[in-house]
């Protein structure tokens, strides 16, 4: 379960900072008024007005508003809260497969999560 949980919060952040030249697609994530988990994060860690910001701004289809959500996002400094995240993330996932899988190819497990791990798109 935690290594969906990572999946889906890595999906969110490259959806707002991936590179669309390397993912593939332009994020919209902000726009589509999506609950991920950048939005979490933010709500978590925002002042009074920060979150009234994004109540004003979140979920909607304009590049003005879009910019202010970003520019919370950059204020609370999730870039970093992300990656730190992954990394935790990782760390979690790699003990729990050294502890949990004796009957089951350890190194499926190793190879899927190195797969995820930083990816890029």
């Amino acid at each position: 379960m935690c290594i969906m949980t990572w999946f889906y919060g890595q999906d969110d952040y490259l959806d707002c900072y991936g590179d669309p030249s390397v993912t593939g697609k332009v994020g919209t994530d902000i726009e589509e008024n999506k609950c991920g988990w950048l939005i979490n994060q933010a709500l978590l860690k925002a002042t009074p007005e920060q979150i009234q910001i994004l109540q004003e701004n979140y979920g909607q289809d304009n590049s003005e508003k879009v910019a202010k959500v970003k520019a919370v996002f950059n204020e609370l400094d999730l870039k970093s809260v992300y990656l730190q995240y992954e990394e935790d993330s990782y760390n979690e996932l790699m003990s729990l497969i050294d502890k949990t899988s004796q009957d089951l190819p350890k190194q499926l497990f190793i190879d899927f999560a190195n797969k995820i791990y930083k990816r890029k798109k």
